[in-house]
């Protein structure tokens, strides 16, 4: 290899890591995910080691209803305590105004012999309180409703239990349920990585080419060293630079959550995360599409960052690349409950939204090995094709200055790229 595509593999690499726009990005995010690791440790910090208990002034109206509306309330095993209030409600009402109680419940019986309540509060958009009462209430309703059926409790809790659903294929090769969920969470993984490592170095690959140009640092470069090698340099300088970012997250917020775990079997990272029953095979293929999906756009967006001159308008000429990105995410999100459908495998095979889609079949369903082979094979032929174009619109675009937000400006930059 020439050792040109290293030194600017490098100096991409170490530029911008040492920029103070990474390291701020960074440490932010780093922070941000050790602060939702610990979110409840921070929380109990601020809050008195008593903790706050809503009580609820109840004024029950049958005699009779009080005990089992109680046992109803504290079966939820909520931080809320019902009292029976002695007084006239207009004392109970008082004493709410007054901060004494949450509210007022008070507890009837209707014409058709079935407990009903109403509830008096200071805040009518408080829903959390209201709403247990309200659970409570209906489950003693129901207590009641079936005492007057002549109606056994077991038989009830009979009918409200579960029912046994068991899901079994036919076809042998198939997933499992548990295998499927696992490999859900990885789709969702490698789906959220791709959009947001496509639309971050995507747009750090375009800026980095139109800084240069900015500087006229370009003229130099292109005439010194060929422009592929100039561009792959690049790609793979912020790919390195992504893995690195990459790395520092997952490392930070793995150790972040494992040391907040009161409990953690062995099996490591894969059987933390719960993919430790997912196939290699599909752990070898969220790598392959991941890395093809972001050399796709990457040369995409050096192609497109060449044709501008200026770093404003850098993010205008890549709107296009960045609504494919998007697009393909829409596809693959509706994809996740839908994955046998027509539409989601003939999408599959377009080059822009294979990375995702074809993952997304590849991990959730069992296809044949030729469909994903001719998806990777697509890829890497338009990875190829637009190398070659991109190397050319590349020669001429570093050339092309002035301002430049057009598409139409692909054919002047090839237009110069023949004059070389």
């Amino acid at each position: 290899m020439n050792n040109k595509f290293f030194v600017i593999l490098a100096h991409t690499y170490l530029n911008r890591l040492k920029s103070k726009a990474f390291i701020i990005t960074t440490v932010i995010t780093l922070l941000l995910i050790v602060g939702l690791a610990n979110f409840q440790n921070i929380i109990d910090t601020f809050t008195s080691e008593e903790e706050q208990v809503d009580k609820v002034a109840v004024i029950d109206e049958t005699d009779s209803l009080f005990s089992r509306f109680q046992s109803q309330v504290k079966a939820q095993e909520d931080v809320m305590e019902v009292v029976e209030f002695d007084g006239s409600e207009e004392e109970a009402k008082t004493a709410v105004q007054e901060g004494e109680y949450k509210g007022l419940l008070t507890l009837s019986i209707n014409e058709n012999d079935l407990p009903e309540g109403t509830y008096y509060s200071n805040q009518m958009s408080e829903l959390s309180v209201s709403g247990k009462l309200q659970q409570g209430l209906q489950q003693l309703k129901v207590a009641v409703a079936t005492e007057n059926a002549g109606i056994e409790q077991s038989t009830i809790q009979q009918i409200y239990s579960p029912v046994s659903f068991e899901k079994v294929s036919l076809a042998e090769d198939s997933k499992s349920f548990e295998e499927l969920n696992e490999t859900r969470g990885l789709v969702y993984i490698m789906l959220f990585l791709l959009y947001f490592g496509v639309l971050m170095y995507g747009n750090m690959i375009a800026m980095e080419v139109a800084t240069e140009k900015s500087s006229r640092v370009m003229e130099i470069l292109i005439s010194s060293v060929s422009p592929v090698t100039q561009m792959f340099g690049k790609i793979c300088g912020i790919a390195l630079l992504g893995i690195t970012q990459f790395s520092l997250i997952l490392l930070v917020g793995y150790q972040s959550i494992k040391s907040n775990m009161e409990s953690m079997s062995g099996g490591g990272f894969t059987s933390y995360f719960g993919f430790s029953n997912v196939q290699i095979s599909t752990l070898l293929y969220a790598i392959v599409f991941f890395l093809l999906g972001y050399l796709l756009y990457a040369t995409l967006a050096a192609m497109l960052g060449s044709i501008v001159s200026r770093i404003e308008d850098a993010q205008q000429v890549i709107t296009p690349m960045t609504l494919l990105i998007v697009a393909a995410f829409m596809l693959a999100m509706f994809g996740l409950n839908v994955p046998e459908s027509t539409f989601v495998t003939v999408t599959s095979f377009i080059p822009f939204f294979t990375p995702m889609l074809m993952f997304l079949r590849v991990g959730m369903l069992e296809i044949p090995f030729w469909e994903s082979s001719l998806g990777i094979l697509l890829l890497i032929g338009t990875i190829i094709v637009l190398a070659v174009i991109g190397a050319r619109v590349y020669r001429g675009g570093v050339l092309l200055y002035g301002r430049s937000s057009s598409l139409k400006d692909l054919k002047k930059a090839m237009q110069l790229s023949k004059k070389e």
